[in-house]
């Protein structure tokens, strides 16, 4: 039977000592996809009537969620892995702090919902991840709609927004930063009088994103129309989001870890949970790392890979599962030659600065590692154990290094590894139950 877990109780601050692993074999299920978790339970509460959303992703982006979705008069009870909601419709409850932790998109998505309200507050209690990450893009749509919109220096946390409901109508928006953007006025858009006809310029990041939430939209009975290349979308107004089941399908950018470990040692390892057709970007691992010699396969049940075999560089665009990159650095250091990840720059406005920060870390653990403004490239090689490396509060930071950690000569300290709960609880867990040795040591 596959391994499957939820919250296990860990202490509240952690290091994770990570030991060398001979191989790795079992079966795990997939968490939950945060991507989908937050999107669903956002259209939940833009719905009216009880919809019910099975197999939500246990992660501190749902958790800051559904904090703010119950501040703003949603009725959410959880009963397990499911989440029961009692949505507002398109009337949040007006003068309301919402505090999002250090969840970039749940803040993005309710900065944009609040052109429903007159007076929301977002806030966060990460100032120097979540306010230092940039919202500028946004406000100025939400400003050209009519919202009164005030932040803190460069257009950063926190930010309150009044002077909703607007009417809608035409607004552009970049998504040069962020795909966040578009897709938090996606969200919006239908319960506005006038809809949103919605122009999209800069060079988009990020394009699977926003195809989920479409794909959200369209599961929950909103009518829209886009252009393939997603530089215009059209949505109507007074739409009215459906009450119903939805499923939560399994996570990508999280599996993507354990396959990538799998990839680098001997021993075979299924995910199962994965919808091959799945429209996650982080989907294209399984390619990329078919295409770097790895021994995978899919089914309409799961992947598995089976480890031991060499590794080749590849040089390939790595916008379209950036959310991966991280893990993938990981098989990167055991192929043979150097990998480039090009057209990765928004990785620098993440939770830490995921090309710098990640150089850093690789060339503490012994390996090289090049970088320009919008690329990062791995060379692979040993791992040098025996060293502490730091996680930089970046739950996909921590996955890379335990990861390369599994294939050192010597056991490695990750700090601050209890950041892994922002999008994967059972990380460890699920590393432990493939055959992994790691320690949890409290702080």
């Amino acid at each position: 039977m596959p391994y499957t877990a939820r919250m296990t109780q860990t202490p509240a601050q952690f290091d994770a000592v990570v030991y060398p692993a001979a191989r790795l074999s079992g079966t795990v299920q997939a968490q939950p996809s945060k991507n989908y978790t937050t999107r669903f339970l956002l259209a939940a509460a833009l719905a009216e009537g009880e919809s019910v959303v099975r197999g939500v992703a246990a992660s501190e982006d749902a958790d800051a969620l559904i904090r703010s979705l119950r501040a703003w008069g949603a009725q959410i009870v959880l009963d397990g892995p499911d989440a029961h909601v009692t949505g507002f419709g398109a009337r949040p409850r007006p003068d309301t702090r919402l505090e999002v932790g250090n969840a970039g998109a749940v803040a993005r998505f309710l900065l944009a919902v609040a052109a429903l309200t007159d007076g929301t507050e977002v806030v966060t209690d990460s100032p120097h991840s979540l306010g230092q990450r940039p919202m500028g893009d946004l406000l100025d749509a939400l400003r050209g709609l009519g919202l009164e919109v005030r932040s803190a220096e460069g257009g950063r946390l926190p930010v309150t927004v009044r002077g909703g409901p607007v009417p809608g109508g035409a607004v552009t928006v970049s998504a040069e930063r962020s795909s966040q953007f578009l897709s938090g006025l996606l969200f919006a858009a239908p319960l506005l009088p006038a809809g949103l006809d919605i122009t999209v310029t800069g060079h988009i990041k990020s394009e699977p994103p926003i195809r989920q939430t479409l794909d959200t939209l369209r599961r929950f009975g909103i009518q829209l129309d886009a252009s393939d290349d997603l530089r215009r979308i059209r949505v109507a107004g007074v739409q009215t989001y459906w009450a119903g089941k939805y499923v939560v399908p399994g996570d990508y950018p999280g599996s993507a870890a354990l396959l990538v470990a799998g990839a680098t040692l001997p021993g075979e390892v299924r995910v199962t949970g994965l919808d091959p057709q799945d429209l996650q970007g982080e989907r294209a691992v399984v390619g990329v790392l078919r295409q770097m010699g790895a021994d995978i396969s899919q089914d309409a049940v799961g992947v598995t890979v089976r480890g031991g075999r060499p590794l080749q560089a590849v040089t390939l665009d790595g916008d379209h599962f950036t959310d991966a990159i991280q893990v993938m650095c990981a098989a990167a250091a055991r192929a043979e030659g150097c990998t480039t990840w090009e057209n990765v720059a928004t990785l620098r406005l993440k939770e830490c600065d995921r090309i710098s920060d990640t150089r850093a870390e690789l060339l503490t653990l012994g390996l090289q590692a090049e970088e320009t403004a919008d690329s990062l490239t791995v060379c692979g090689g040993a791992v040098r154990g025996n060293v502490q490396v730091d996680g930089h509060g970046d739950h996909r930071m921590i996955m890379l290094l335990s990861l390369l950690a599994l294939r050192a000569d010597s056991p490695v300290r990750v700090t601050g590894a209890h950041h892994i709960r922002k999008s994967y609880p059972e990380f460890f867990a699920h590393l432990r139950a493939l055959g992994a040795q790691v320690e949890l040591l409290a702080y």
